[in-house]
């Protein structure tokens, strides 16, 4: 494989001196509480209703709980929803010359507008794919070629950002983080020698779609990452 071709953007921790405060629009962030093997808001007192569940709206969020230890710790099997199992699944990666499964979960996906969509993220030594589960339908194929880096705060939260120079940028959450930065870090240094940069900080700035840039803080509060979502206009 040839070369990655890195298009580097500034992606955050601007001094608070060069922040335009007249061209931030500060909006109510979602708030979760976590999220469990199956990408569902984990935590009884604000685990989403039926209801909000059949209108798809988005989950009510105030920040991602502190992941344990025990979450950081334990064993990492790769393939957690059996994909050769899956007749969709399966024919989806046949389509795009694609079967070596690396990882395979479900996880949370928040859109441009906001809203919090659960999605299944399979890794391949090729590719990243977001599918719908419902539907069983690829929503979005990202060849690992095109990733730029990941992002994520310094602290223990479920929160990670896949940024695509060429395309607009992706913002999950999965308890699994560190294993599936770990398989696209493998992944990529595997087939083309690039050292896939993760930058860390409690503040960074996404493209969260072709033409929404938004920023997103983390701060811990009494054993919960308190989440904030900025969204810069456009210049």
């Amino acid at each position: 494989m040839d070369r990655f071709v890195t298009r580097r953007r500034a992606q955050a921790d601007q001094p608070s001196g060069n922040i335009d405060d007249s061209r931030e629009v500060v909006e109510e962030p979602p708030e979760i509480v976590g999220v469990d093997s199956n990408g569902s808001a984990a935590g009884g007192e604000s685990s989403p209703s039926p209801q909000a569940k059949k209108t798809d709206k988005p989950l009510p969020f105030m920040g991602m709980k502190v992941r344990r230890r025990a979450n950081l710790l334990r064993e990492c099997n790769g393939d957690y929803i059996d994909v050769p199992s899956d007749p969709y699944l399966s024919r989806i990666l046949r389509k795009q010359g694609d079967g070596k499964v690396l990882f395979a979960d479900k996880v949370l996906r928040f859109t441009g507008t906001g809203k919090i969509k659960r999605r299944i993220l399979l890794i391949t030594d090729l590719a990243i794919y977001i599918i719908d589960p419902d539907s069983d339908v690829l929503k979005r194929r990202i060849a690992l070629a095109a990733v730029d880096k990941l992002c994520m705060s310094e602290l223990n939260d479920d929160f990670f950002a896949i940024v695509i120079p060429s395309e607009y940028d992706c913002l999950m959450a999965s308890t699994r983080k560190t294993e599936i930065v770990n398989t696209l870090l493998e992944a990529t240094k595997s087939k083309s020698e690039y050292e896939l940069e993760v930058f860390r900080s409690n503040r960074f700035e996404y493209n969260a779609a072709a033409d929404t840039v938004k920023e997103v803080e983390f701060e811990e509060v009494d054993g919960n990452v308190r989440t904030k979502f900025t969204r810069k206009e456009n210049h």
